[in-house]
This record gives C-alpha cells, sequence and structure tokens, in this order.
C-alpha cells in the first residue's frame, strides 16, 4: 500500500506502525539494521536532522520500500546523471575552511 509522506514525522510514523504490526522491538530493530535504538527512537518521533543512509537502512529492515514520484520533464536529467554517474565529493581540508570562513 502506497501512502504520501510529507514530512520527517510522517515517515517516523509509517516505520513505527510497521515495526509494531511485525511485532518487533525498536532495539531489536535497530540492531538488526546496524543502528543505535536511540537512532531509531529519533527517526519514530520526526527528528529533522537525521542522516538520510541510516533512515534508509531502518526502512530496508522494516520492509519499507521508499518511492519518490519525479516531474515527468526531469526523467531525462535523471537518466543522463544515472548514465555518468556521480564525482565523489573532494574532501575538505582546514585550507579550505579557512578560506570559506573568511
Amino acid at each position: 500500500m502506497q501512502h504520501t509522506i510529507q514530512s520527517v514525522a510522517d515517515l517516523g510514523l509509517v516505520l513505527r506502525a510497521v515495526r509494531k504490526s511485525h511485532g518487533l522491538r525498536l532495539d531489536d530493530l535497530a540492531g538488526s539494521a546496524g543502528v543505535g535504538h536511540v537512532f531509531a527512537r529519533e527517526v519514530e518521533h520526526g527528528k529533522e536532522t537525521v542522516q538520510m543512509g541510516r533512515v534508509l537502512k531502518l526502512l530496508e529492515e522494516a520492509g519499507i520500500k521508499l518511492c519518490v514520484e519525479i516531474p515527468s520533464d526531469a526523467l531525462e536529467h535523471l537518466q543522463a546523471l544515472q548514465a555518468t554517474g556521480l564525482k565523489p565529493l573532494k574532501p575538505r581540508t582546514s585550507s579550505n575552511k579557512k578560506q570559506t570562513q573568511s
């Protein structure tokens, strides 16, 4: 079943509902996903600043598939980006930090 997510809180409620429907304890789901129970609790409570990669681990472990709808005019750009891939970010150095602070 599809459910529209409009906020982190919406996603947290979905995660909690699925976890409870499977009879899983929060710490068990967190442990099997490789994240801490405090982090899992923060996700379920809609904390705005959670790390997306770790959220995706929790969702996968709970059996939740995350899909997005994109505008049709963006599809061509997405396909081009997928073909070329993303360039890795350059690591920040102390000299970069000093230049951006000036």
